[in-house]
Order: structure tokens, then sequence, then C-alpha cells
């Protein structure tokens, strides 16, 4: 009769540490002797390894915080000559304050991507004429005020002169901004103030014809 010696390795889980990403430790094995009877003719078991249980193993989630930038809006980055309009009283009064200085109104949508596609070149134009105003008339905050001045596509431009009141009014893509370049051309000259100036106000003292709650659309 003959006697086997069986061999069983035991090994320790994985563990992980702060300097590595996925670091083992060293395993450790202990050898145990089990006095086994086997007969000659009975060949001895298969050594065989044991693996850590799938619950050692650890899972990882990575999760990933934006930092806020700071950055303005695209509507937000305004010429030196650029007024934001928040309702109708600023508007009544930038319009009052100009005098006789040539305004330029925009009415656009956040939302608006003709909008945002014009605006970069809309500033360069404005910072080219500083003697001109331009004034932003957000449509979402200023609904009742842009219906009444029949504002239905985005965007759409005014043109007002204090002493002669609105001049010229169109809607208008990057790819016509020639047709402001043209109605800058024809509007920007000298001319002398012969009265007071006209008031905005009569074009806001009655509703247009608008379809009520209609929402502008993007040209």
């Amino acid at each position: 009769m003959a006697h086997v010696d069986v061999i069983r390795l035991q090994f320790q889980p994985f563990r992980f540490s702060s300097s590595s990403f996925f670091t083992p430790s060293p395993f450790s094995a202990k050898i145990l002797f089990s006095p086994l009877a086997y007969s000659s003719s009975r060949p001895a078991p298969p050594a065989t390894l044991a693996f850590p249980p799938r619950k050692h193993l650890l899972s990882f989630k990575v999760s990933a915080t934006v930092a806020e930038t700071g950055q303005p809006k695209w509507w937000e980055k305004n010429a030196p000559n650029m007024i934001d309009i928040h309702s109708t009283q600023e508007f009544l009064s930038a319009m009052s304050q100009a005098g006789d200085r040539l305004v330029i109104v925009e009415f656009y949508g956040t939302w608006c991507a003709s909008c945002r596609a014009l605006f970069p070149k809309l500033c360069r134009t404005a910072e080219e004429h500083p003697e001109i105003v331009f004034l932003k008339v957000n449509f979402d905050e200023n609904k009742p005020m842009c219906k009444r001045l029949n504002v239905k596509v985005l965007p759409y431009f005014h043109f007002y002169r204090g002493t002669e009141g609105q001049l010229e009014s169109f809607s208008c893509s990057l790819a016509k901004f020639q047709k402001i370049k043209d109605a800058i051309e024809i509007h920007n000259t000298a001319r002398c103030s012969i009265g007071p100036p006209v008031s905005i106000g009569d074009l806001l003292a009655e509703p247009s014809s608008v379809a009520k709650d209609r929402p502008a659309e993007s040209v």
C-alpha cells in the first residue's frame, strides 16, 4: 500500500492599492499534507488550482463632472454699442435716448439657428459703426411687443431714426447679410433734426393682425 501526499494550495484574493490601478498582492500558499492511503493500482488524483470567486472582483464606475466655464452664451457677446432689451419700457427708453442716431433693432430667439449664425457678423458690423445704436430684442421675453411690431420670422430687423420713426423692416439670414449693409448705407447719413422724435409708442398702441400665440419662425 503506497502513501501519496496531496498538496492543496490556497490563494489570497487580489488587493488594490492607491499606487497602482490593478496590481495584485503577492499570494501566499499553504502546503497541507494529508497522508492518504492509495493502492499502487489506483492513480493519484490530479492536482487542481482554486481561484478567488467572482464576488471578490471589484467593479469601477467612472463619473465625470463638467466644470462650469463661466463663458457667456452666444447672444450675450455684445459689441459696446449693443443693448439688450428685456421689456417694452426698456425699448421705449433706449429709443428715446438714441435721439437722432440711427437705431437698428434685431429681433432674435436663443433657439434660432439662423440668429446664432448671423450674430457674430452683426457684432462686427456694430463695432465698425459705433455711431449706430443696436438694440437686441429677445422674442421669447417680449412676445406681446414683438407681435404688435409685426415680427413673424426670426431674425428680423427694424431701422429707426428719431425724427422719422421707422425707416425699414425686413427679415435677414447670414446668406443675405448684405441686405443689412445696404440698409446702413442708405439710412446712416447725417441729418438735421426738424422736430421732436416720432413716438415709438404709436407703433405699440394697437395689436397687429398677427395670429395670437403663433410662434415666430426662423428664416
